[in-house]
């Protein structure tokens, strides 16, 4: 202990510089070397308990679904299509994140039910509802995110966050729980199901933790029970899908051989409408059949190969490297996870962009407070014009403007939206004389070419890295994929490096994989960490190595505060359930109550509690009073374990000589 002993940070000092510690309420600990191994004490959890269904729920941007399938028979994966209400044209494989709340601030409703409800409401009362969409990337782009977070609905008004998600993720739990019941003729139990909740592989630690508490909240599962829910990555699921993918059920974009029954001289057009086809047979059947084998492109690849799994979602972009691990098959993530808000929903915003531009800025923002119904009508009648952009379209598209956008806009401007666009600079959007907007092709793909820039240049960037070379296939993946103008943007920029493969039913690929994942949750073998995690404690000052202002003395010993004892640190490789222990020991032998802070940090270099980046996120409070100990030893052994590998945290203090024991889950969210 002579050159790592140390005393209890928080204590009274005798020099003028106090610790920084004092203020943080830091624990007594010093590091002390362990007694046992610590594969000794080693805590795995159990992600085995058995449950009689797996549902997975797809909670996109965008748009939500759900599957399931029984443990008795896991390659029968069911997807929900059977959604009230459900635009015309369009699959209803998954239906609208979007959620209606009464004036009064009462659940009302959720996806289409929501949407046709709100829009039927008369224009004075559809401002007093509470309508909420694309509240999903909220969770992405609140950077100090905690369970008072607020969302805005469409009139302005806000409602905490937890309780949307909350209502949200209730919705799909009765909705599943009532069709696993119609199946089975008799009452379904939520303690029969394993619940599996997608999220983005991008998104920081606090959202992935509000996500489960949410969960909670909307009784999934509950904190004494947390194995029945687990929190997947988008990526990974779809990775996981993809293993098994046959060549009947992809599209390779690459053409370096025919697949699909098209040759490689035929066009991605045709390759596309191939799909869509295939889409088309199998839209109807509610049931789909993983065949318990490899798939012909996985059977490919070998020890230590890798690709790239690219999803392309409503509100974001993931895109994570796998490695292949044989015999097994298990997956490595092998680069952390990167990607950015570059989602389908950045062409909405182009085309907002691009109706400020004709009408003015001060009129779009007051339509949406006033009349916020007709905004959302509007949306809809773009998002599938949207969908029919593709490359080599000739044909213009007719975008419905709401009869209320017109009326509101001549009493705002005292002119027409006719005479609005003749005075516009915007030459490519000409009004019809049914009453719309009428955009020329070009001037759609206009609007995508910033996001899908967005994408193409951060593939592009990653394949620069030297941690990614030698990628054998990228999969493309997510709601955003079936664009057939992204879809030829990645084919053009990147089929030369790697083999593109789209799967078919692309939208339902993440679903599926979750299924899979919460049937197998040991399947993902090795994440990169996202957070460097530790402690504080004290250590011997070294004059030069330490700063003055961390110096601390007591009974004439010299001591450094503040010091970040790291258990991992930010992209190291951890395997899944893996355990790391340290041991302390308290400042005083007599001391009854221990408080062992626990840190974090997004860089991998930091040394001191007290450094910008670090963030407390935990705290395991081990209180040892009335324990029945006659004898303590002079240096009493406080073990304390992390584990890591699954998206959440977990950590345990062991007292040795009580053997008395504390755990606690990482909080991103309350401190």
């Amino acid at each position: 202990m002579s050159e790592k002993e140390s005393v209890a940070e928080g204590q009274t000092a005798e020099n003028v510089f106090a610790s920084p510690a004092k203020s943080l309420g830091d624990p007594g600990i010093t590091p002390l070397s362990p007694s046992v191994s610590p594969k000794e004490s080693e805590e795995t959890v159990s992600l085995h308990q058995s449950f009689v269904v797996v549902v997975a729920i797809d909670f996109g941007t965008t748009s939500s679904g759900y599957a399931y399938s029984f443990a008795r028979d896991p390659e029968c994966i069911h997807i929900m299509r059977r959604w009230e209400g459900g635009d015309p044209g369009v699959s209803n494989q998954k239906t609208p994140t979007t959620i209606l709340m009464t004036p009064d601030g009462k659940y009302h409703s959720f996806g289409y039910a929501a949407r046709d409800f709100y829009h039927d409401l008369d224009p004075n009362d559809s401002k007093q509802w509470l309508y909420f969409e694309k509240f999903k990337m909220k969770l992405h782009t609140t950077s100090d995110l905690t369970i008072e977070t607020e969302l805005e609905a469409a009139n302005g008004k806000k409602v905490k966050a937890i309780e949307i998600f909350a209502c949200a993720l209730m919705f799909f739990k009765d909705h599943a729980l009532q069709e696993l019941s119609d199946q089975a003729g008799s009452q379904f139990e939520n303690s029969e199901v394993r619940w599996v909740i997608t999220v983005p592989a991008i998104w920081k630690q606090p959202a992935k933790q509000f996500m489960r508490h949410a969960a909670y909240k909307a009784g999934l599962a509950s904190p004494d029970c947390p194995e029945q829910l687990i929190i997947a990555l988008e990526p990974e699921a779809a990775s996981i899908y993809c293993r098994k993918l046959r060549l009947h059920q992809m599209i390779d974009l690459s053409g370096m051989e025919a697949v699909n029954g098209y040759s490689p001289t035929e066009t991605l057009a045709s390759g596309i409408t191939h799909a869509k086809e295939y889409t088309r047979r199998n839209r109807q059947s509610r049931t789909f059949l993983v065949e318990n084998v490899i798939g012909e492109i996985w059977s490919e690849l070998e020890q230590g190969d890798r690709y790239l799994v690219v999803d392309c979602g409503g509100g974001t972009v993931d895109l994570t490297v796998h490695e292949v691990k044989l015999p097994e098959g298990h997956l490595k993530e092998l680069y952390k996870a990167s990607g950015g808000p570059h989602g389908s929903i950045g062409v909405d915003y182009e085309f907002e962009k691009l109706l400020c531009k004709i009408f003015g800025e001060d009129f779009i923002e007051q339509f949406k407070i006033k009349r916020p119904a007709a905004w959302v009508d509007l949306m809809i009648a773009f998002e599938s014009r949207k969908r029919a952009a593709a490359p080599g379209r000739t044909n213009p598209l007719n975008i419905n403007l709401p009869f209320s956008f017109i009326d509101y806009y001549k009493k705002f401007r005292g002119h027409s939206v006719e005479h609005a666009l003749r005075k516009s600079s915007v030459n490519f959007v000409k009004w019809s004389s049914q009453g719309m907007l009428r955009m020329n092709p070009d001037a759609m793909n206009a609007l995508f070419k910033p996001t899908v820039d967005h994408i193409v240049q951060h593939l592009l960037n990653l394949f620069q890295k030297p941690e990614v070379s030698g990628l054998k296939f990228l999969f493309l993946v997510g709601g955003f994929a079936e664009s057939p103008l992204l879809q030829q943007a990645i084919q053009s920029n990147l089929a030369d490096k790697c083999r593109v493969i789209i799967p078919h039913d692309v939208g339902l690929t993440i679903l599926k994989g979750a299924v899979l994942f919460g049937l197998d949750p040991t399947i993902i073998k090795v994440r990169r960490s996202p957070l460097t995690y530790g402690v504080g404690v004290l250590n011997r000052f070294v004059e030069g190595k330490h700063p003055t202002e961390k110096l601390l003395v007591k009974d004439g010993t010299r001591w450094c505060t503040d010091v970040f004892d790291k258990f991992i640190t930010a992209d190291q490789s951890v395997a899944l359930g893996e355990t790391v222990k340290r041991s302390y020991t308290p400042a005083k032998p007599s001391q009854m109550i221990i408080v062992i802070n626990i840190y974090c940090s997004e860089n991998d270099n930091v040394n001191f509690i007290t450094d910008p980046s670090v963030k407390k996120c935990g705290t395991l409070r081990l209180d040892l009073t009335g324990t029945d100990c006659p004898s303590l030893p002079t240096r009493r052994e406080i073990q304390t374990l992390m584990q890591f590998g699954d998206t959440e945290v977990k950590a345990m203090a062991v007292d040795i000589t009580t053997s008395k024991c504390v755990k606690a889950g990482i909080d991103f969210l309350n401190y």
